[in-house]
């Protein structure tokens, strides 16, 4: 566990004061303390961020691609498919962003449904790791319709995409609020009444097969369960290098942006930021590759934060303050579970802490908080402060230094790292500027 985690933890079991003795000694991590990285990780650690949108569909992934697998290995799949029915199902709802369209999923099959199916497969579309799930997930949602649905506006429809709609069905129809097992009737005949017309005929009985078997049922309830069959079918799923992962991270930070219009190039602005600082401070080319990662992904925990706060026109009240307080947690913990991810988390998720030690969420003071995160947090604000906001224009050149001088004059930002920024400030800002620019962002719903 890295040493933020352990923090946390001994924190929550009240031995907070002892830690921090240990946490000022060892809080400057190896900055190359990264490895290749488990593409099963990075695609869960996705699915549990979706999942923060909307509470009521927590584990929606992780079940829809457990009960694919179930559904496929009862068909005798190759474990090929079976790894692509996993990662299907992992991110079969990436493209559903805000929680209307994340509650019409609930619904019987709504106009927006294949909409969402085909902006999920477009963030993915361009990942070469992933290429082979991208119609997977764009077609998900293309019902059976008597065999007319092996076909979709002319192209053949993957025979996988069908058991992912399958048990997506399988899934929403589960009421949290009651016995699993007493259920299963009830969704037996919900997808029986349904076969043919909605579901492929052999896919159903193969679920009917497999659906009196109560540990499938009990598993999908189990997050612990659901991660084990997951991880056994993907155990030689292929790791990452620094170039895949930085364009999974890029997918990631075009998800969280398409949050707002506000922020729709935020992440990359600050990643390329980050990335032009550390390398001018003397960061070796992997640790700025790096910078880059934890740039892209420093508000990952936003996905928890609604577009009504995010795109707000004017001050936040109290309890919206502590809504977007929280969004440097969710980002330490959604990165906490990727093995490699240990300095890339640090600088990603202590960007709102400040050297007089009232930032948050973890409120470390300067002796605590490494070179790599003081680099984020002037990279966050500078790009912040220099784009459009609903409550304000973009700051000017003779703006920004004076907000970021107050900053450093009360103690809140790293001085070195300002002057760094201040002494390139033309070649960083252009930087910034480019990489917005150039970024094609992504509306929320597919024009029809």
């Amino acid at each position: 566990m890295d040493i933020v985690g352990k923090l946390m933890d001994d924190f929550l079991e009240g031995r907070a004061c002892q830690v921090l003795c240990v946490l000022s000694c060892s809080i400057i991590m190896n900055r190359s303390d990264y490895n290749n990285v488990s593409i099963l990780e990075l695609i869960t650690s996705l699915a549990d961020a979706m999942d923060l949108i909307n509470p009521s569909l927590n584990d929606h992934h992780r079940q829809v691609a457990y009960m694919a697998f179930r559904i496929g290995e009862q068909m005798n799949y190759t474990e090929k498919q079976l790894k692509r029915l996993v990662e299907a199902g992992l991110l079969h709802d990436i493209g559903a962003l805000s929680l209307i369209r994340r509650l019409e999923l609930l619904d019987i099959e709504t106009y927006y449904a294949n909409k969402h199916a085909v902006l999920s497969a477009e963030f993915l579309d361009g990942f070469s790791p992933m290429e082979d799930i991208v119609d997977v997930v764009r077609y998900h949602h293309v019902p059976w319709d008597y065999g007319e649905g092996d076909f979709f506006e002319g192209k053949k429809v993957d025979e996988l995409s069908h058991v992912i709609h399958l048990a997506d069905r399988i899934v929403v129809s589960i009421d949290k609020n009651q016995g699993i097992l007493d259920q299963v009737p009830f969704i037996k005949d919900i997808i029986e009444l349904q076969k043919d017309k909605i579901f492929v005929p052999e896919m159903v009985d193969a679920f009917m097969h497999i659906s009196h078997k109560e540990y499938i049922w009990l598993d999908l309830i189990n997050k612990a369960a659901m991660e084990m069959t997951n991880s056994n079918i993907m155990r030689r799923a292929i790791r990452l290098g620094l170039n895949d992962v930085i364009d999974f991270t890029r997918i990631i930070a075009n998800i969280i942006d398409s949050q707002s219009p506000f922020t729709a190039r935020h992440s990359v602005g600050v990643a390329k930021t980050a990335q032009k600082l550390a390398e001018i401070a003397g960061f070796s080319k992997k640790e700025c590759q790096m910078m880059l990662i934890a740039g892209y992904v420093h508000d990952y925990g936003k996905l928890a934060v609604g577009p009504d706060i995010l795109d707000k026109n004017g001050g936040l009240n109290q309890e919206e303050l502590h809504v977007v307080r929280s969004h440097t947690y969710y980002t330490h913990r959604l990165l906490q579970g990727i093995r490699g991810f240990e300095s890339i988390n640090t600088w990603a998720s202590l960007h709102h802490e400040r050297l007089d030690g009232s930032g948050y969420p973890f409120h470390f003071t300067s002796e605590n908080i490494p070179f790599g995160s003081r680099i984020m947090a002037v990279a966050d604000i500078f790009t912040a402060i220099s784009e459009i906001r609903p409550y304000r224009d973009a700051m000017s050149k003779e703006e920004v230094f004076e907000v970021i001088q107050s900053m450093v004059a009360n103690g809140l930002i790293c001085r070195k790292v300002t002057d760094i920024l201040f002494e390139n400030y033309d070649d960083v800002h252009k930087i910034c500027m480019e990489a917005q620019e150039q970024l094609e962002f992504k509306k929320l719903v597919p024009s029809t």
